[in-house]
């Protein structure tokens, strides 16, 4: 199986090795990126590396269930983003991303998520692509709709963030929605 890769204009998506272990553990690792995430922050780098033995072994499955990519502008690693299928007979997948701090407010997520979008809907064939964040992640929300994603609804207390119950918007675009602005 060969390397799967996702190209921008400035971005470099494609999955990951443990060789990006300290990369990844140093994103896990910082205040910032924990704080709207459910996942918290590792308590040392071998919770990170099961981690991410754990994805190594999803792709190599078939069918592919997951999808992890490290996102790079050249040799600067910026963050991961994912896709996780749903059923296969309904042709779904919920979407998610993590950036470093120190790339936020520079629009790379707002570009990686466009490429895998168009991963989703051109390659993979989906119907209906999924993401959640909590209420008061600001930065994910204007993300989500840049990309065309609609709000569909709020989910009371759904997202266990650092011992608290916190609010959920879950948002999707239908591939008929997703258009690509040249």
């Amino acid at each position: 199986m060969s390397e799967l890769v996702l190209k921008t204009e400035r971005l470099i998506l494609k999955e990951f090795t443990l060789s990006d272990l300290n990369k990844i553990h140093e994103l896990h690792s910082l205040p910032e990126t924990d704080e709207f995430n459910t996942m918290g922050i590792p308590e040392n780098i071998r919770v990170t590396e099961k981690l991410l033995e754990e994805w190594l072994g999803i792709q190599k499955l078939e069918p592919r269930m997951k999808y992890v990519f490290k996102i790079e502008q050249g040799d600067s690693f910026i963050g991961l983003i994912g896709l996780n299928m749903g059923k296969l007979n309904y042709k779904t997948g919920e979407i998610w991303y993590k950036l470093h701090k120190d790339f936020w407010g520079k629009g790379f997520a707002t570009e990686a998520l466009i490429r895998l979008l168009e991963f989703c809907f051109s390659d993979l064939k989906l119907h209906r692509i999924e993401a959640g964040c909590a209420v008061e992640n600001i930065g994910s929300i204007k993300v989500l709709e840049k990309v065309g994603m609609v709000r569909e609804g709020r989910t009371r207390k759904k997202l266990p963030i650092r011992g608290e119950w916190k609010d959920n918007y879950f948002y999707a675009i239908l591939e008929e929605d997703f258009v690509i602005e040249s």
